[in-house]
């Protein structure tokens, strides 16, 4: 059973995950949810975004499942903050906005993914164990629209970080809105390869996610969508 508990998970263990709902009804569903899995770990929630950002180093997440719709600080000015402080842990957005405006603002804000609110628990926790992988959760009809974003931003092209072409490949496919599951069926590597492969692209590319890859292969016209 999921437990709230300020002590570290061991290795290999449940996912340590942190909640910011300010909807009472959501956050009892939410609770409820993550209590039915057992490789789930809740270790905290807030009702603001003031509140998490005081609260969270001490629970010490490995991921946070945040609210866009929240009392004073805005969810995607709380991940910004959040994000600012390092790598970890991941965000995951749950948003009830249709405005796709609102998702692409969390995204580059440094959220690792989206889950509209009322989708199945089940969807909700494939979602958390694939940002926890390493993974983006974005639905591949809007993931050209996303990255289409930045094309007014492309700086000229310019000596820069060399990709060995299995990186190439990796990281196109992964900008088409797939798992890093479905990323390795496509190209034919298993999943701890592609991300062994990302965590070379990100170092190479000075970056942090998924997300940050793909805007900054993109800036540096590396890639082509």
């Amino acid at each position: 059973m999921t437990r709230e508990s300020g002590q570290t998970a061991s290795a290999g263990g449940p996912i340590r995950v942190y909640v910011v709902e300010d909807d009472a009804r959501q956050l009892r569903a939410l609770r409820k949810l993550l209590e039915g899995a057992d490789e789930l770990l809740l270790c905290g929630a807030a009702s603001s975004g003031e509140q998490a950002l005081r609260e969270i180093a001490q629970a010490a997440p490995e991921l946070v499942l945040m609210d866009l719709e929240l009392p004073g600080a805005s969810g995607i000015e709380t991940t910004r903050a959040l994000r600012a402080r390092g790598p970890v842990p991941e965000v995951l957005v749950l948003t009830s906005y249709e405005d796709e405006d609102h998702v692409f603002d969390a995204m580059r804000a440094g959220a690792s993914g989206y889950v509209v609110k009322g989708a199945s628990a089940q969807k909700l926790i494939d979602a958390i164990r694939e940002v926890d992988a390493g993974g983006t959760v974005i639905e591949p009809r809007l993931a050209k629209r996303f990255w289409a974003f930045f094309k007014g931003v492309q700086e000229p092209l310019r000596s820069g970080p060399q990709l060995l072409p299995v990186e190439l490949e990796v990281l196109t496919v992964i900008a088409k809105g797939l798992s890093n599951a479905e990323a390795g069926r496509v190209i034919g590597l298993d999943r701890r390869t592609v991300r062994t492969h990302l965590g070379h692209i990100y170092g190479k590319l000075g970056v942090r996610s998924h997300v940050e890859a793909v805007i900054e292969a993109l800036k540096l016209g590396i890639i082509e969508l």
